[in-house]
């Protein structure tokens, strides 16, 4: 029976996690007998560190890897991994890959998308909320022990619109159904053709259009070539003073000068932001002085659950690769997701 090497390389940052060791690596293990599957997080916190004997133990696990799974894989892997074939990432988004040897290989990657649906689509409602509500104000007010009343409005008869229409954002679309709003979505690759939950779905280069007729626009969208600074000056200006901006993507979606420039001119009323262009957002950057602007630390899709979700997928994937099936969630270089 041929042996399938796995190397689990879990962020170094997340070492101490609960949910890691011995019982994610145990249901990786469980799938087939013919899996040797080694978590190295720990050789790779030792590696970053400079420590020679992490990188020479690494160094020989990845020198016999198929499989690479985790969030971010080691420096010069081609090299040091010569009988790797797949990639897992722990993620949803490959961008971070974009640039690397790897992504101008021929091995598979794959991703975890799906599993953020509903943490991600949470956020998002949780935050038109709390800008319709005006929680911001009165948390304000508890702080000076103040009290001025402003009256709060509703979410039903809104408009979202909606950048991207995968798993996050027809979910964001159905439970924004649920609060009784207007849907509105692009989507590069569905076009103009029906989707459930959503009003009207307007073609991609009708971006500004939807903008213009959005209350609230949520950033769905994967970071591209071509999705870059997606939403800068002409599509903020295409906004009502009135709408809200979301973005739960990426931070290179949004050209943060003109959005700083949005705000203070107040062609928009404000935003919330997970993702920023640099993470963590320098305490220089001038968001973080805009009452009207929430911002979080790259949290949207995290869940108590997160790695248990992400393993049961690789692990049904480990089952589609054993078999020579098609793997779920491979990511297309073209399309850049």
């Amino acid at each position: 029976m041929k042996t399938l090497n796995i190397v689990a390389v879990i962020s170094a940052a997340r070492r101490d996690d609960p949910q890691l060791g011995n019982p994610l690596i145990e249901q990786i293990r469980q799938v087939d007998p013919s899996i040797r599957v080694t978590d190295a997080s720990a050789l790779v916190a030792g590696e970053r560190q400079g420590d020679a004997e992490s990188i020479k133990k690494l160094d020989a696990l990845l020198a016999e890897a198929e499989v690479i799974a985790g969030f971010a894989p080691p420096q010069n892997i081609l090299k040091r991994a010569p009988k790797l074939k797949w990639v897992q990432l722990m993620s949803a988004g490959a961008d971070g890959l974009a640039r690397t040897e790897i992504w101008q290989s021929d091995i598979t990657i794959t991703g975890v998308s799906g599993i953020h649906a509903t943490p991600i689509s949470e956020y998002v409602l949780g935050m038109m909320l709390l800008f319709v509500k005006k929680s911001a104000h009165y948390l304000r007010m508890k702080e000076k022990h103040q009290v001025q009343r402003i009256t709060p409005q509703l979410l039903r008869g809104q408009t979202v619109g909606i950048i991207a229409l995968g798993h996050i954002g027809r979910e964001v679309a159905r439970l924004a159904k649920a609060f009784g709003m207007r849907v509105l979505a692009v989507d590069e690759l569905r076009g103009t053709k029906p989707a459930r939950n959503v009003d009207k779905m307007l073609p991609a280069n009708q971006l500004r259009q939807m903008l213009a007729d959005s209350d609230f626009v949520v950033s769905c969208v994967p970071l591209t070539p071509t999705t870059s600074k997606l939403i800068g000056e002409k599509e903020l200006r295409s906004m009502k003073p009135t709408a809200y901006l979301i973005n739960i993507s990426r931070g290179g979606i949004v050209d943060e000068d003109a959005l700083i420039q949005a705000l203070d001119e107040k062609w928009i009323a404000g935003a919330a932001l997970d993702v920023t262009v640099i993470e963590p957002l320098p305490p220089t950057s001038r968001l973080w002085d805009f009452d009207n602007v929430i911002l979080t630390p790259h949290i949207s899709g995290a869940q108590e659950d997160y790695l248990v979700l992400a393993t049961e997928l690789f692990c049904e994937n480990i089952k589609r690769y054993l078999k020579g099936k098609k793997l779920m969630n491979v990511i297309i270089r073209k399309r850049g997701y």
